[in-house]
């Protein structure tokens, strides 16, 4: 009788099965015990990142403690990718976010440098966004020569954008899938869809439970005034080459830094160090834990030489002042256009800028730097684009990088130089002839001034050549001396060279024969020696540079540094990093009766109702004597003259020296009511002595 079951093949099931359970039994302690943790959480979604925290940026403050520029904590709204292109049409969650953040006047991120509407055209874009779209360009293996139409063209195909969609609504998919694209391409930080978005789009998002969006707290610049918009700056994110250097400094790669003024001139202050952070989140988003691993360090606190309640009088002035002027300039152009009699063409008789500073005659330090037309700096970054547009170019810092003739104002220069040279003394006085006939053989014979009204001056010294501006005088002087010594003094007045401000500046030019072609395109004559002993030829120097001249003559001959930065304080407020000393940049050494002469004269410009009224009058009934000298540099024939004036107050102790320019003011005198109000919104702050004034002092 055969067996039901074979021994063999009975003992081989036995075998396999055992082994079978044996692995069950392995996977099993593999998947609960030692992968159990893990699979747990991948089950329920819970991650685990780590983060960078960002760092709070120093304050800026002016020289009495008052903030100019903070931080405040806002919400960003960024995307995550892995959800948004999991979703089922991201393209349409896309579309729904955009239309949200419209709704809640929120604004998004569209890096995308094309028209919003057909035909689609490139706008005009800023370097930034030029390097980007390069690099876009190269990552896709596209042609830069890539037109707006074909690229978009290109991405309605790679982002799968179906014909569905309008034109318009093409258009904001692609800016958006672009804005996140471009970031991987230059390796720089993610892309933020929304920032600083309001409680209102934060809300309506989450009760929408539109997937692939992530709420992120940050820091936002928080500017506190309109004012010292030239000198503060503003800061933003890094591009690829402010990366390449930033990274050595350990900046993460999402880093906003400072791009202009004192946030780009102080950025190793104001940049504090990021910390880390281990985030544990829920499906939902929600973080369920955070465990610091390093806590972020803030920036450090900087304080400026600038008294901010003076700025915002010096703009307020500067501005009603040249719309002063302009409403004369124009009532002037209808009366003479009435008779026949207006020569100038439209484009060479409006008033184009100006600027004002005011520097502390002692310290050298700037008490306001003003330019005209400014903006307000809370709002640069969104406003960028009109500004780049808007007439006059209110973004150009005249004051630091303006470079004008000095004309007239440069003559107290010249004068010591002489005095100082031994060429006149105090007592010298000369005749002025009207003409200049030295080189009228060669064919050159300047003309003084007055000479054109049909007179001439009488016997001047020194101090009353200033008063009358005798463009004689000067010819006579400096032709003995010679423009390579004028140089000299003039660099040592610091007229041509760094102010030794931390802000980017233009050095100007001294009249010299070693670079007259560059600037005049000719070979140096005589007659440029004779026109650089008045502030002509091609001498051009900032406002600032004036300004620090001024205070050197009021000085008689001390110049110092132009830093803005006061002292520089830990983020606590505890520990003092900085406080500033004044430096002596320069010394011209000269007789006390050179220094008076030099100082009499430019007293009577601001003093002798005679001879000088259209000064005179706006300072008479001053509080303080002051002391001034006025320019009026040649912009060429029919091309109005630009308006120079300098001043120091109180003729005798100086604390303050102030220097104004108007592109196109006709004469210095114009700018005389200007410098009068400046004067006296200065004396009445430095009254102050109120308790509130006295709790904001600066700490020691």
């Amino acid at each position: 009788m055969n067996r039901l079951v074979n021994s063999a093949r009975l003992a081989a099931m036995i075998v396999l099965i055992v082994i079978l359970v044996i692995v069950y039994l392995v996977f099993l302690y593999q998947l609960q015990i030692i992968e159990g943790e893990a699979y747990y959480n991948r089950s329920n979604e819970i991650t685990t990142d780590k983060k960078s925290v960002t760092a709070a940026r120093g304050n800026i403050l002016d020289r009495y403690g008052r903030v100019l520029a903070t931080n405040k904590e806002c919400y960003n709204l960024e995307i995550d990718t892995t959800k948004l292109f999991d979703s089922e049409d991201p393209n349409a969650t896309i579309l729904e976010l955009v239309e949200l953040v419209s709704r809640y006047g929120d604004t998004y991120t569209d890096d995308l440098p094309i028209t919003a509407g057909p035909p689609f055209e490139y706008t005009e874009m800023t370097d930034l966004q030029r390097t980007m779209l390069n690099a876009y360009f190269d990552d896709k293996k596209l042609d830069r020569s890539t037109s707006a139409v074909e690229l978009l063209s290109y991405m309605r195909g790679r982002y799968k954008i179906d014909n569905s969609y309008s034109s318009e609504e093409m258009r904001i998919i692609a800016g958006v899938r672009y804005g996140i694209n471009v970031r991987y391409a230059i390796n720089t930080d993610n892309y933020i869809f929304v920032q600083d978005a309001s409680m209102q789009l934060i809300t309506s998002i989450m009760e929408s439970k539109l997937v692939g969006i992530n709420v992120t707290r940050a820091y936002v610049r928080d500017v506190k005034t309109e004012y010292a918009a030239h000198l503060l700056g503003y800061v933003g994110l890094m591009t690829q080459a402010e990366y390449e250097k930033y990274s050595l400094l350990e900046y993460a790669n999402n880093a906003f830094v400072g791009k202009d003024g004192i946030e780009y001139a102080f950025e190793s202050y104001l940049h504090g160090k990021d910390g880390e952070v281990m985030e544990t989140k829920n499906p939902q988003g929600t973080v369920l834990a955070t465990v610091y691993t390093q806590e972020p360090e803030p920036g450090n606190h900087i304080y400026l030489t600038i008294d901010i309640t003076l700025q915002e009088q010096v703009e307020r002035i500067l501005n009603n002042g040249v719309q002063a002027l302009i409403r004369t300039r124009e009532q002037k152009k209808a009366e003479q256009t009435a008779f026949g009699m207006w020569t100038f063409n439209d484009g060479y008789w409006e008033i184009t800028g100006a600027a004002a500073c005011v520097v502390d005659v002692k310290t050298g330090e700037p008490l306001a730097i003003a330019s005209w037309p400014t903006y307000d700096p809370s709002n640069v970054i969104e406003n960028y684009g009109e500004l780049l547009k808007a007439d006059n170019n209110p973004l150009f810092n005249r004051a630091l990088l303006g470079a004008y003739a000095p004309g007239s104002a440069f003559k107290p220069c010249t004068a010591m130089a002489c005095l100082t040279e031994g060429i006149i003394n105090t007592e010298k006085k000369i005749k002025c002839q009207g003409v200049f006939t030295r080189y009228a053989a060669a064919g050159y014979a300047p003309e003084c001034w007055i000479w054109s009204l049909g007179y001439t001056h009488p016997e001047l010294d020194v101090t009353h050549a200033l008063l009358h501006s005798c463009n004689y005088f000067f010819y006579s002087i400096v032709n003995d001396l010679g423009v390579t010594k004028l140089g000299e003094y003039a660099h040592k007045f610091g007229l041509g060279s760094s102010t030794g401000i931390e802000l980017v500046e233009t050095l100007g030019n001294m009249s010299n024969e070693a670079n007259h072609m560059d600037y005049a395109g000719q070979e140096w004559r005589i007659g440029d020696t004779l026109q650089a002993g008045i502030g002509q030829s091609d001498s051009i120097f900032s406002p600032i540079q004036l300004a620090e001249y001024c205070a050197t003559v009021a000085n008689s001959g001390t110049r110092h540094s132009a830093s803005i930065l006061k002292s520089v304080r830990t983020f606590d407020y505890g520990e003092s990093l900085y406080e500033r000393e004044p430096k002596v940049m320069a010394e011209i050494q000269s007789a006390d009766y050179n220094w008076f002469a030099v100082h009499e004269g430019m007293k009577l410009v601001a003093n002798d109702l005679v001879n000088n009224e259209a000064v005179a009058i706006n300072f008479y009934d001053c509080a303080k004597k002051c002391a001034a000298k006025t320019g009026t540099a040649q912009k060429g024939e029919n091309i109005i003259n630009d308006a120079i004036f300098i001043c120091y107050v109180p003729y005798d102790d100086p604390q303050i020296a102030i220097a104004m320019v108007v592109e196109r003011g006709e004469a210095g005198s114009n700018c005389a009511f200007m410098a009068r109000q400046i004067v006296d919104a200065y004396l009445m702050i430095s009254s102050y002595n109120d308790v509130s004034e006295s709790e904001m002092s600066l700490l020691k």
